[in-house]
């Protein structure tokens, strides 16, 4: 039996990947984002008027309007092309299982025609964009921890 090096692994698994305009690392980056903000919280107390520290630092974790988390997604999606955002919705939507991998060229053309200029806002709207991101990559013969692996 032959010994198959990481190498030849790798290579074989990329042939059966399907093209998409965005890079991978560019989606796990956005994957890392989208799940610090899906932990976020619905703010309990607007205004505490006590020391932050004091509560332990609790708000970093409540959704507020001015939040770092959601301007950093919205700006590097907003620098992104428009085939990379295209590939970023039909992503998400492979990976909400209402499509399979064999769907891809339908998904991305109706990404196409719905694209617009609030795909940020559009992404950042959808409950669990972290996980249907991993998922669509998955199906596309994308393995998340190839770009976990010495990045976290």
């Amino acid at each position: 039996m032959a010994d198959t090096t990481h190498q030849d692994v790798e290579a074989g698994s990329d042939s059966e990947r399907t093209d998409i305009s965005i890079s991978p690392e560019k989606v796990f980056f956005l994957i890392v984002k989208a799940r610090e903000f899906d932990v976020k919280d619905a703010v309990t107390e607007p205004d505490p008027a006590s020391n932050p520290s004091d509560d332990m630092e609790a708000a970093v974790l409540e959704d507020h309007k001015d939040d770092p988390t959601v301007d950093e997604i919205t700006s590097f999606i907003n620098a992104l092309s428009q085939d990379e955002q295209i590939d970023l919705v039909a992503l998400a939507w492979l990976g909400r299982d209402d499509y399979t991998a064999e769907d891809w060229a339908d998904i991305r053309a109706e990404a196409a025609r719905a694209w617009n200029e609030r795909t940020a806002s559009y992404l950042l709207g959808m409950p669990m964009l972290g996980d249907h991101l991993e998922e669509g990559l998955s199906q596309l013969g994308y393995s998340i921890e190839e770009y976990e692996f010495n990045r976290l």
